[in-house]
């Protein structure tokens, strides 16, 4: 059996509450099995991410991340993933890998706000002026249809000025801010898809009851929130196996004392499972969204149905 190739121009057949039901119900099948490497400098690494849900089969995502592929016109991430049905282990798609990795990321996130965010939440802030922050606009939008505003900020004005002069989702008015700290303190939901290796978010900024959702730091060496957020907030992890011991978002306050590994609350498996999310309206709470093979299976193996 050969196996089904995927292109990226798929994507117009696709729909993000089929990703968010395809990552939630994911979850109520047996733990996954993970497997991950990271070759190469910091600034230009191969990672080969692998995973094997029992059920649901096989999954290798392997691609290159180099940090200066946009000034030379290239893309940031390049790659591709081959999945395996369970039974025999034959090969059934090979997927590209930024259409898989553009779905999972969003709707991982989308699906940790609708599990751990006020039902009530009207303003996003996504800081973030790349691709990412583009799928975001469109995922939380599906996600949470009682949105009427996203603002957007970035580090260069004129990346936050072009998303909010783009097609807005219904019913949602897009905004470019230039004054971070105050576009938090605004903010319902905080979603942050920066390449900061230094924390951009500030506990202080941030109001009672809001949710943060942390996407850009992939490396040890990487955070986006300051030390008074991660220790104040209510932590949440999309995995514990792929957050705690390799991401700097939780392993650097871990190591320097400011929380301990048990100040996780849960992940998706214990949310999905029936875990306690938020526990009141005035709970700020934070989700590391650190992605994983597990989630890159999930989402691939319904690109391949859907395709």
């Amino acid at each position: 059996m050969s196996p089904k190739i995927i292109p990226y121009d798929i994507a117009e057949k696709l729909d993000w509450p089929g990703a968010i039901a395809a990552l939630r119900a994911g979850h109520t099948r047996p733990k996954a099995e993970l497997g991950d490497t990271f070759l190469g400098p910091s600034d230009a690494v191969l990672l080969s991410r692998a995973a094997y849900i029992p059920g649901l089969g096989y999954g290798v995502k392997s691609f290159t991340v180099c940090d200066g592929n946009a000034q030379a016109g290239l893309p940031t991430v390049q790659g591709a993933m081959v999945v395996f049905e369970p039974e025999h282990g034959q090969p059934t798609a090979i997927v590209d890998c930024p259409l898989v990795t553009e779905f999972k990321t969003a709707a991982d996130s989308v699906l940790g706000a609708q599990l751990l965010a006020r039902p009530d939440s009207r303003r996003l802030l996504i800081a973030g002026g790349g691709r990412v922050a583009r799928s975001l606009i469109a995922a939380y939008a599906a996600g949470f249809p009682g949105l009427t505003e996203i603002t957007l900020w970035t580090r260069r004005p004129e990346q936050a000025q072009e998303l909010a002069a783009g097609p807005a989702p219904e019913g949602v008015t897009l905004r470019a801010v230039s004054d971070l700290a105050d576009a938090v303190a605004e903010a319902d939901i905080v979603s942050s898809a920066t390449m900061a290796r230094a924390p951009v978010l500030k506990g202080e900024w941030v109001k009672p009851g809001t949710h943060v959702d942390l996407i850009g730091a992939y490396k040890a060496d990487m955070r986006e929130a300051d030390d008074a957020l991660i220790s104040t907030a209510s932590l949440f992890v999309d995995s514990r196996d792929t957050t705690l011991g390799h991401i700097g978002e939780l392993l650097i306050p871990i190591r320097e004392g400011v929380i301990a590994p048990e100040a996780v609350k849960a992940d998706l498996y214990d949310l999905i499972g029936g875990a306690r999310g938020r526990e009141s309206a005035e709970e700020i709470t934070l989700y590391k969204n650190g992605g994983g093979a597990h989630l890159d299976l999930m989402i691939a193996d319904w690109i391949s149905r859907a395709g």
